[in-house]
């Protein structure tokens, strides 16, 4: 495959997403690339997986770059960036950081308009931005409660006013750092009947936070079984529950994808075969599109993203 043909596949015009399903007459559908059962996969409108990368790992994040490029992870602690040829144009590998000389995870990640790369290290609890080269430009350190290398944090984004919001998964708190480190909001996590942590269960650990351009946060819930936006008042403005949408029970929600027309796609994991693994549903609650592949994922897809739509989606 040559490097044309390659972007081609990787960046093509929209497709019917594989195992997708229009719901309710609405011309909806989505090609997209995700990660699960150790690969990375783009699906087409045939059905048939359009390009495959075997990472070998679980993913919580990925990034179809500008370029063409991938970003995802190999391991619990490296992310690489590789062209649609599968070769590896660069690498980063998060080590403890003294004095701490325990294990290190990276859940979130994302490359940045002036070309840094942001990573959240788990274990460290910080963030740093990186260049090129593997230096680190800056760092925030975070507050955890609870420290947990795996539970630290989950997907964490820089907002567009260069602040930070961090999903710390095992305190059940959303919290929006500046660039020197301060926690200036945040938003805890409530319990909406007994917990019971499991994946199927009922918790306060918390997967995703966006900044909306209204100044409101949209929230993926994990295993609080909600979507939630928020206002800087910390009220709740608009939410989905666990069982508001016909044919659908939430799980661990995991990653969301704002939409410019307003919709709102949901990562709905851990669910089992008999509800579908994403589904995009209007600020009416209406769902206008779903994900039934069992075949190319399976019960953890986490990390996806939209390569059909256009203008700005935040994720």
């Amino acid at each position: 495959m040559n490097r044309r043909t390659a972007l081609k596949v990787l960046t093509g015009a929209p497709l019917l997403a594989a195992g997708s399903t229009p719901l309710l007459g609405k011309a909806v559908s989505h090609r997209l690339i995700g990660q699960d059962k150790g690969h990375v996969a783009i699906l087409g409108a045939d059905g048939k997986v359009e390009w495959l990368w075997a990472n070998g790992t679980v993913a919580h994040d990925l990034h179809m770059l500008p370029n063409g490029n991938v970003l995802g992870p190999t391991s619990a602690n490296t992310i690489v960036e590789i062209t649609p040829e599968k070769k590896v144009v660069w690498e980063w590998t998060s080590n403890p950081a003294a004095p701490y000389d325990g294990e290190v995870e990276i859940h979130g990640f994302q490359r940045l308009d002036n070309g840094l790369t942001m990573i959240a290290e788990t274990g460290n609890k910080r963030i740093i931005e990186i260049d090129r080269k593997g230096k680190i430009v800056h760092e925030v350190k975070l507050k955890v409660d609870k420290p947990n290398p795996h539970r630290d944090t989950r997907l964490v984004r820089k907002t567009d006013a260069g602040t930070y919001l961090v999903p710390h998964e095992g305190d059940g708190v959303v919290r929006e750092y500046d660039s020197k480190s301060n926690v200036i909001w945040d938003y805890r996590i409530e319990l909406v009947g007994p917990e019971t942590p499991t994946h199927r269960g009922h918790g306060y650990h918390v997967f995703s936070a966006y900044r909306l351009p209204n100044g409101n946060t949209l929230i993926g819930g994990g295993n609080n079984n909600r979507v939630l936006e928020v206002n800087p008042k910390r009220e709740i403005v608009w939410s989905i529950g666990r069982e508001e949408l016909p044919g659908i029970k939430l799980y661990w929600v995991t990653q969301l994808q704002a939409l410019p027309n307003g919709n709102i796609i949901v990562n709905n994991t851990h669910t089992g075969p008999e509800y579908p693994q994403m589904f995009e549903v209007t600020r009416n609650k209406e769902v206008v599109w779903k994900l039934d592949n069992w075949d190319t994922f399976g019960n953890g897809l986490c990390a996806t993203q939209v390569l059909d739509v256009e203008g700005k989606v935040i994720r």
